[in-house]
């Protein structure tokens, strides 16, 4: 299949001309179909600026759409059918290619950012460190554009537009379903989580508790279509919780990545761009700190906006 022939619009898609739309009355499964339409409907709209590369925020955006996409399939796809549990799997695949390249766009601006504040004398050196992560990132570009432009990738978008229309068989319990009930699951693995960590948790712990607070919020998100009016603004609080506890934690991880990067030019580069790996390294690790020591206090927010949806 040529890059020519693969869907390119919703209508290509089979989608309705307009977004599928539900509100508090309709059964869970309309919301989760309706979250699925949506979000597809993003992943096509910021995909040519993907391929483009003109504006990393098409990539980060199209990678958004996907993760919202494989987080309402893991927590309420049985209630679209058995076909969700292989395309969230599939979407796990492309989520791969595209997070390689966001990676390399997240490590490249902010390195940017810091040798910025450099002085005259070392911007050369972190120019050609930055060129260094350009090549790479080049690389990871080349691979999801062929990923992009697979039978796999056309496959993979028709599997969910199905997702959006199908008609499973309906239980009393899916009429049931209650997506703000449904909460309480992804809260109380978070909660678990940050529960067994130890007072000076290790980077990949917390990474790890970044996801679980990332499927808290995008269940939320789901959920809030569904609630009436006084759920829906705690709901709102608890996905503004989650965000900034992503935040602080988002800032933790690409701290220690970016520190993690500069050791690794440190084991080839030359002497100038070592030094300048090295002071990047140091701010990174004062980054780290600085996160680990505000963590906490963010993630109470959270907790506590969880907590009052049941109350």
């Amino acid at each position: 299949m040529t890059t020519d022939s693969l869907p390119r619009t919703p209508a290509e898609l089979g989608l309705p001309e307009l977004p599928v739309e539900a509100g508090p009355a309709d059964p869970a499964v309309h919301h989760v179909r309706a979250k699925l339409d949506r979000e597809i409907r993003a992943l096509l709209a910021y995909e040519p600026g993907t391929r483009s590369g003109a504006d990393p925020e098409d990539l980060h955006q199209m990678r958004v759409a996907l993760r919202r996409m494989r987080s309402v399939l893991k927590l309420s796809g049985r209630l679209v059918g058995d076909g969700a549990e292989p395309v969230r799997a599939e979407l796990g695949w492309l989520g791969q290619s595209l997070g390689e390249v966001r990676d390399h766009d997240v490590l490249i601006g902010h390195v940017r950012e810091v040798i910025a504040d450099f002085e005259v004398r070392d911007q050369p050196a972190g120019r050609r460190l930055v060129s260094l992560f350009v090549t790479e990132r080049a690389a990871a570009k080349r691979r999801l554009t062929r990923a992009l432009s697979s039978a796999r990738y056309s496959t993979l978008l028709q599997e969910v537009s199905l997702l959006t229309r199908g008609t499973p068989a309906s239980t009393a319990a899916e009429e049931r379903h209650d997506l703000v009930a449904g909460l309480a699951k992804p809260h109380r693995k978070l909660s678990k989580a940050v529960r067994a960590l130890p007072a000076d948790p290790p980077d990949d712990d917390l990474h790890a508790l970044r996801i679980h607070g990332k499927k808290l919020r995008y269940a939320a998100e789901l959920a809030q279509t569904s609630a009436k009016k006084k759920r829906a603004k705690r709901i709102k609080k608890l996905i503004k919780a989650t965000r900034d506890f992503q935040t602080v934690l988002g800032d933790h991880q690409d701290a220690v990545i970016a520190a993690e990067r500069m050791r690794t030019v440190l084991e080839t580069a030359d002497g100038e761009v070592g030094f300048v790996a090295g002071r990047i390294a140091e701010r990174e690790l004062a980054r780290r700190a600085e996160a680990r020591a505000t963590w906490r206090a963010s993630w109470a927010a959270v907790d506590d906006a969880a907590k009052a949806l049941h109350a």
